[in-house]
């Protein structure tokens, strides 16, 4: 008899453990006060018109939701990505002068990952039903898991990938004389046949240029069937096939010490506007920086331009980049925990999330906005009046978003330090050969007896041991 209560108290025990668990879920027992609103602040790397279109719907959520609910936000642009991860890194460090953890941040993966490794991150799965996260595009969501702990660390807010943007006035004489078309910049072996012929055709000038190196190993990679990062439990093999980095290698050092390619400026769209190129592959977050004129020595000449598909590796699978910072919520205490995510869910709301991806270039998050007729729907509704070059961006990318997979490596212990490898690894090796074989040239070697020297196989084997061991030095030190 004893028994038998035993087990009906044990039961009881656990039906109100699993009530209490739901309810946590759903949120329904926490509570704030709406005449004594929980005060949060927020650290973002947005600036100009992203941050005066997050600087709006800040103050919108403050006067709206926030008030009918206790919360109020105060935002802080630490300036630039660098600058914000500076500040992040001096605040959990506790270091002297810096200041205490904001309650919510911009941050791009790696960073969240070291900071959760610390075990300052919110699990934002308890504040999430699984049917609210699925309302959000999978490999959006898929990004904020870190461990197999089956908690959510980083939510995802805007997105981005990367397009080609190309200088169509300039284009057109020379497309027309040479018979070349927007069919054969498909490819990055088309672009690389496209700006030899530029160079040829325009007595030695660069064609195109690209600002991100790192997404182009891990797509270009990926597109091959390879991950060059592969992480599992956390651990990260590198897999850098020789014959695959060769490609890699052919279609941007060799174009680039020829010539063909060139990287000047901080950004592309700084090559563009000087002159110095036609066309560069970018983030669409860049496609409002594309200028609408060239300055030159004789007086600044108009532009037009086009948006297409970013190129892909010849006979590759269509895999393109998925890039952003999400936003992470510091660990503290539930009624400051639910306050941040209530305002996540607001602000990545469908209508929300397009008014703010329309002045920022960025992508949706959620499944219900990626169309050109929702991105139309919220122009109208809400009378935006979006730069033509940022629709044009956000149409270009929405209509091939059936056809193409997105891809972002997964996080593991000195990931920000490994993909700055592949970002100026062989771009730097790049620039300096090529002023190399400038200045042989410059001493009468004729050009092609220069580059023998530099994009031969013994080059290559060189540099590609250096490559392999930096990597791997840098992925497990």
């Amino acid at each position: 008899m004893n028994f038998k209560r035993a087990i009906i108290a044990l039961l009881s025990v656990l039906l109100l453990l699993s009530g209490c668990t739901n309810k946590q879920d759903s949120n329904s027992e926490i509570k704030l006060d709406p005449n004594n609103p929980v005060s949060l602040t927020i650290w973002h790397y947005y600036n100009g018109a992203q941050q005066a279109a997050f600087d709006e719907l800040l103050q919108e959520f403050n006067a709206t939701t926030g008030k009918q609910k206790g919360i109020y936000i105060e935002g802080y642009s630490q300036g630039s990505v660098s600058d914000l991860e500076k500040a992040l890194s001096d605040s959990v460090a506790e270091k002297v002068g810096a200041k205490a953890m904001p309650d919510i941040f911009s941050t791009y993966a790696d960073t969240a990952y070291a900071i959760q490794k610390q075990g300052k991150l919110a699990n934002l799965k308890s504040y999430f039903t699984d049917e609210e996260l699925a309302l959000y595009v999978d490999g959006y969501i898929e990004e904020g898991y870190f461990f197999d702990d089956n908690a959510l660390y980083l939510f995802p807010v805007a997105k981005s990938t990367e397009v080609m943007m190309l200088n169509t006035t300039d284009w057109e004489p020379f497309a027309k004389e040479c018979n070349v078309s927007y069919d054969d910049l498909a490819t990055i072996e088309g672009v690389v046949e496209v700006s030899k012929k530029y160079y040829e055709w325009s007595n030695g000038k660069a064609f195109y240029g690209r600002d991100s190196m790192s997404n182009y190993f891990v797509i270009g990679m990926k597109q091959m069937g390879v991950d060059i990062f592969d992480v599992k439990d956390g651990n990260v093999t590198i897999r850098a096939e020789k014959d695959k980095i060769r490609r890699l290698w052919d279609n941007y050092y060799v174009p680039f010490v020829s010539g063909y390619f060139t990287a000047l400026g901080k950004f592309r769209s700084d090559d563009v506007k000087t002159g110095d190129i036609l066309c560069y592959t970018g983030s669409t977050s860049s496609s409002m920086y594309f200028p609408d004129e060239v300055v030159l020595d004789d007086g600044n000449k108009k532009i037009e331009y086009v948006v297409l598909p970013a190129p892909i590796m010849k006979a590759g699978e269509r895999y393109a980049v998925q890039q952003g910072a999400g936003m992470a919520v510091t660990k503290s205490d539930v009624k400051r925990e639910y306050a941040a995510t209530e305002f996540l869910k607001w602000f990545t709301a469908k209508e929300n999330n397009l008014r703010f991806v329309c002045e920022s270039s960025y992508l949706p998050v959620r499944k219900d906005a990626n169309s050109i007729d929702s991105l139309d729907l919220v122009i109208k509704n809400q009378n935006l009046n979006v730069n033509e070059k940022v629709y044009d961006c956000l149409v270009s990318v929405l209509s091939q978003s059936d056809s193409v997979k997105y891809y972002t490596t997964k996080s593991f212990n000195n990931g920000y330090q490994t993909r700055k490898v592949l970002d100026f690894n062989l771009s730097d090796k790049a620039v300096a050969d090529k002023k190399a074989i400038e200045s042989l040239i410059s001493s009468g070697v004729s050009r092609d007896e220069a580059l023998r020297k530099y994009i031969g196989d013994e080059s290559f084997e060189s540099w590609y041991k250096s490559f392999c061991d930096k990597l791997e030095t840098t992925a497990h030190k």
